[in-house]
């Protein structure tokens, strides 16, 4: 797993659009591998057991504590931050999009931290609506997340946030938004819809 690196591309003419480059694909980790999965994921409509209403829910009587604000310089420590990365790449969206929205709730939503966890929350309801066949509703999400990262890398002069590439996260909001989807998924089954995967650098040492 390496830094991304940008492609080398021969010299065109000056006319010529200038190549954009391709964001290589990061191998797989698992960030809290203490953590237990949940037993599916949850789709709402689909018929999938509300995890913290239904007796039969995969978090009954379980529902998670406020968590403390995530920090910057400190993300690594962040429990919440971690395991809501782990729920995305392995296709729990609604469980990420659960844990980040906390996060981003006890974050502030209108500090600089805030608004990095709402790219993420929207980043992670287009890939509900994925599971939910609403195409709509994935364009119109990852157009968002796209919108908000860009504007967190102006505001923070930064490539990098929360152990996240900008660079990374704006051509995955991209790429959620062209993407076409199948609609035959097993219901309740995670499984990861988008080519991408979000692994911070450094690797958090837990």
């Amino acid at each position: 797993m390496g830094m991304l690196k940008k492609t080398k591309s021969k010299k065109k003419m000056s006319t010529e659009t200038p190549e954009i480059p391709t964001p290589k694909m990061k191998k797989f980790v698992r960030l809290l591998r203490s953590a237990e999965l949940p037993r599916y994921t949850h789709v709402p409509g689909s018929g999938t057991p509300h995890p913290y209403r239904d007796p039969r829910g995969h978090s009954y009587n379980q529902r998670p504590m406020m968590p403390r604000p995530l920090r910057e310089d400190r993300w690594a420590e962040s429990r919440s931050y971690l395991i809501g990365l782990d729920f995305f790449n392995l296709g729990f969206y609604w469980e990420a999009h659960d844990e980040w929205d906390r996060l981003w709730k006890a974050s502030g939503p209108d500090t600089e931290v805030g608004k990095f966890l709402k790219g993420l929350v929207k980043l992670a309801a287009a890939g509900i609506k994925v599971r939910e066949e609403s195409i709509h509703g994935v364009r119109r999400h990852a157009a968002s997340a796209g919108e908000v990262f860009a504007d967190v890398a102006a505001e923070s002069d930064r490539d990098q946030f929360c152990g996240l590439d900008f660079t990374l996260l704006q051509f995955a909001a991209d790429r959620a938004a062209q993407l076409r989807y199948p609609n035959d998924l097993e219901i309740g089954r995670p499984l990861r819809v988008f080519p991408f995967l979000l692994i911070p650098e450094p690797l958090p040492l837990m």
